[in-house]
């Protein structure tokens, strides 16, 4: 068959590498089909550009996946509707916007894939991503944290899943499958000596799923000379792996905290306490790691004052690597808060989530005892105080580039940038 994927834009400068379509394509083309992709993100095509496309060429099959979300989820009925306008091909779609719910998206497409595609199989089976497809030296200009000018960026997997289940989150496979080390230090090898790509994401839910692990892959990368960042948890933020992290490369660790109230965190069934979350960050900050430190607020239990809790942590330990805000919980299709929704009545199914889910940063359904509008006013309040501090940081960064510019006359300075 012919199969043109589609890269769909989600209206970012530079775009994160599509790895679900990536490996899509490398299976597809392992069973011997013609794979073809539509990089509507690369040039931010607009849908009128793939109704021509699709007029001139002739495809069996066009596909899409796509995370879940208001704009995607608008942007999946754009891109459908397109195709439909343009082409007789069958339309295939995947990934967490679809999944949790396979029998409404059948209302618009001809297939639905529920799940990773491979999820029987051995990882160590089922291949790379078909870089070879994609435009690297675009993909490879995303800015990762504490990316320099010289870097070029890309993610890798280094397993699949996660072992916890956060009420919040929906995931498309049961635990975690890890692959081995030799495999991935033979990718970012070939990342490295192909593409001249020197940091890499650890993209799955969860690399440092134990110490051990994590400790035996920071000893595989350690030759390789890269930076990279994973994302990470804090009851496993002790300090052997973290210096066995930051002796192999690792700039950055991405911490889903999601909240510093201990009711809060027994709510949403993080199966983690403040003190692990305080420990953990102060043991990355010593051992010059920068962490992430990943908010959200309206989770059962949420009040102003937990609110503030959160606000207080980050003006504490925040390293200013990222601007760090916080944003309302919502219960996407699949996850426990959705399911509790849906029995509760909050919610009639995915097409009346999706018609309340106009926007990430506003609430879908409030879990707390605040008005909506006394809820938006209090995070109003909050972001406020946190993107004010980030500013103010930078402003301090610039004063101090003025000082070694004018008074130590410093001549390797290269121009006042946007920091």
């Amino acid at each position: 068959m012919r199969i043109l994927l589609i890269t769909y834009d989600n209206n970012s400068f530079i775009h994160y590498f599509p790895l679900g379509i990536a490996y899509v394509a490398s299976k597809m083309r392992q069973e011997g089909h013609d794979v073809e992709i539509y990089p509507q993100d690369v040039y931010h095509y607009p849908e009128s550009h793939l109704i021509e496309c699709l007029g001139r060429e002739h495809y069996d099959v066009v596909g899409l996946g796509m995370c879940g979300g208001y704009y995607q989820y608008d942007k999946f009925l754009d891109i459908v509707t397109a195709v439909r306008l343009a082409s007789n091909a069958e339309i295939w779609a995947g990934g967490h916007l679809v999944s949790p719910d396979p029998e409404y998206f059948e209302e618009f497409v001809d297939k639905v894939f529920v799940g990773e595609y491979d999820y029987e199989e051995d990882l160590e089976r089922v291949g790379t991503p078909a870089w070879d497809l994609f435009n690297i030296d675009y993909y490879g200009l995303i800015r990762f944290p504490l990316a320099t000018n010289s870097d070029r960026c890309m993610p890798v997997l280094s397993g699949r899943g996660c072992p916890f289940k956060c009420n919040f989150c929906y995931r498309m496979e049961e635990g975690h499958r890890a692959r081995s080390h030799s495999s991935i230090v033979e990718e970012i090898r070939h990342l490295r000596d192909r593409y001249e790509i020197n940091y890499i994401d650890f993209a799955d839910e969860l690399l440092m799923i134990n110490p051990d692990r994590t400790i035996e892959l920071s000893e595989a990368l350690k030759p390789l000379g890269i930076k990279w960042m994973c994302n990470g948890r804090l009851n496993h933020a002790k300090p052997k792996v973290l210096k066995a992290m930051k002796d192999a490369g690792c700039v950055f660790i991405n911490y889903g905290i999601e909240s510093v109230d201990d009711e809060v965190l027994r709510n949403m069934n993080k199966q983690l306490s403040y003190n692990q979350i305080l420990k953990g960050v102060r043991r990355t900050l010593e051992e010059g790691i920068s962490p992430g430190l990943n908010m959200i607020w309206g989770n059962y239990g949420d009040t102003k004052k937990s609110l503030w809790q959160s606000v207080e942590f980050l003006l504490k330990y925040d390293d200013h690597a990222q601007l760090r805000t916080i944003r309302p919980v919502t219960p996407y299709p699949g996850s426990d808060l959705f399911n509790d929704c849906i029995r509760d009545r909050v919610l009639e199914g995915t097409e009346d989530f999706y018609e309340k889910n106009v926007n990430s940063d506003l609430l879908t359904v409030n879990f707390t005892n605040l008005t909506d509008d006394e809820f938006h006013s209090e995070l109003h309040k909050a972001n406020k105080v946190l993107a004010n501090r980030y500013f103010k940081e930078k402003q301090k960064v610039v004063n101090q580039q003025m000082v070694d510019l004018y008074e130590n006359k410093n001549t390797n300075f290269r121009g006042f940038r946007q920091t």
